[in-house]
């Protein structure tokens, strides 16, 4: 009886590491979904073939990342609010780093880090610096802004489609 009752408990805890187990996985796959969309674009959509509105209200010192498709070529377009209150604007590929297909950026604190080179780069210059190894900016005469809206053309995004060839992959 003695020794049912061991082999009993044996199963008990076996059956609660793998309960264990079983949810951490899930936590995990969890958190990994989370990080993913978060840097997936602005709830999800893609921009197909038009002009990108981004409404500045949205907009806070966390990036956020719109998914623009042009053509059949996929670009990415970053704004964030700076320190000083003004919305900065870029794309989310690497003036150096592009052509590697990890040249893009993702946000760490207030910073934002190429994928390919870990470069950091600070979201006080989005827009601001250009050349080296930063997100390529999208300065004021490339973009419309209101006092509620910025917005992108669709051909001026239709430029920049050579260097989001190889993005990502």
């Amino acid at each position: 009886e003695r020794k049912s009752a061991m082999s009993h408990s044996k199963r008990k805890s076996g059956s609660g590491y793998i309960f264990a187990i079983a949810v951490s996985a899930l936590a995990v796959a969890i958190i990994a979904i989370i990080l993913i969309t978060s840097n997936s674009g602005d709830d999800g959509n893609i921009i197909k073939n038009s002009d990108l509105v981004i409404q500045t209200g949205d907009i806070t010192e966390k990036a956020k990342f719109y998914t623009v498709e042009i053509d059949g070529t996929r670009l990415e377009v970053l704004a964030v609010r700076a320190s000083d209150n003004t919305v900065r604007t870029a794309f989310n590929t690497c003036q150096v780093c592009y052509s590697s297909g990890r040249g893009y950026y993702v946000q760490e604190g207030n910073f934002l880090v190429c994928q390919n080179c870990g470069n950091r780069f600070g979201t006080d210059d989005v827009e601001v610096t250009r050349g080296g190894c930063n997100p390529v900016p999208i300065t004021e005469e490339n973009k419309t802004v209101t006092e509620t809206t910025i917005t992108i053309s669709k051909e001026f995004l239709s430029k920049a489609k050579a260097i989001f060839a190889n993005w990502k992959r």
